[in-house]
């Protein structure tokens, strides 16, 4: 293995990461927007109710996109097992 095959690996790895992460990530961050305004714009501000509409989010966005982001994992650990069964 050289340094291109490392550095191809890696950064196959930090995409993979990046892609099955996304939804999960983009709905809390799109929640915490929506109820920091609506604490913003009524003057509530107790700290823990943005705690469970994001959870009840993510659990629902990863239900909802969990054959995705399986697909992404599995085709990620053919590759790198591929890779090491042929050789880099």
């Amino acid at each position: 293995m050289n340094e291109r095959d490392a550095l191809d690996l890696v950064q196959s790895a930090i995409w993979t990461i990046l892609v099955a992460c996304g939804p999960a990530v983009g709905a809390a961050m799109l929640v915490g927007i929506v109820i920091a305004l609506i604490q913003a714009l009524t003057q509530i501000q107790e700290a823990t109710l943005t705690f469970v509409p994001k959870i009840v989010v993510i659990l629902v966005v990863v239900a909802l996109s969990g054959s995705f982001i399986g697909a992404h994992l599995s085709t990620f650990t053919e590759m790198v097992y591929s890779r090491i069964e042929h050789g880099f």
